[in-house]
């Protein structure tokens, strides 16, 4: 005959019971903190993606604004060259310009001296020879008197133009018919006498004039001869 402990039995299930719920009460917490690290590391990636992000964006606009002003910098540089190029044109321009008109100066220079010594020649005197060397005229002429002559001499010494004249000897060249010859120097000046006190200092002419514009190539004085027969 089988006998079986009813009470012994019941008391057995009854302790496996409060042993499942023991473990399952100690296991509650641990899954919460499970939980709870989880949401921390998704937390913590979602915050490491904004950060990367908005320093990916910053980086991004840190070399475009780069390239814009290396770019700005080119054209800058090519407006600076332009700019270059055309001041040197403007000075070579220039310089032919001043050039230009030294020579037209030059030009006029030898017309307006030959028109103020004959204006100063007065009736029984002619040149025969006229020398024109840097700032010195000399002239070689001849006259039918020594009044005629001195006459002259004196022209050219009231004329604001010229210098003090040197007259060097006035000899006779022939009778008949009476004929004298004479040799003369001085010194022109294209500024009067009268401005050239004015300014302080009297600018000695040249037959190919100054040109007082600075980058000027200077021309050297050219000597000229004119020779009446």
């Amino acid at each position: 005959m089988i006998k079986i402990n009813l009470v012994r039995e019941g008391r057995a299930v009854r302790g496996t019971g409060a042993v499942t719920g023991m473990a399952a009460a100690a296991a509650g917490p641990t899954n919460l903190n499970n939980v709870f690290l989880a949401g921390g590391l998704i937390l913590g990636i979602v915050v490491a993606g904004g950060w990367w992000f908005l320093e990916n964006r910053t980086l991004a606009d840190r070399q475009e604004k780069v390239a814009r002003n290396q770019d700005e910098a080119k054209r800058l540089e090519q407006i600076i060259k332009e700019v270059a190029d055309y001041q040197t044109q403007k000075e070579s321009l220039q310089k032919r310009i001043d050039l230009i008109n030294q020579l037209k100066q030059n030009q006029k220079g030898p017309v307006r001296l030959m028109d103020r010594i004959s204006q100063d020649l007065p009736d029984l005197v002619w040149l025969d020879k006229m020398t024109v060397s840097g700032g010195l005229v000399t002239i070689d002429g001849r006259g039918l008197n020594p009044n005629a002559i001195a006459n002259f001499v004196e022209s050219i010494k009231n004329d604001p133009m010229f210098e003090e004249p040197d007259l060097g000897n006035v000899t006779q060249l022939s009778a008949v018919p009476l004929v004298y010859g004479y040799t003369m120097n001085f010194h022109f000046s294209y500024v009067p006498k009268g401005e050239a006190g004015a300014g302080g200092t009297a600018a000695t002419g040249t037959a190919t004039g100054t040109a007082p514009a600075s980058g000027t190539a200077a021309v050297p004085p050219a000597t000229s001869t004119v020779t009446k027969r």
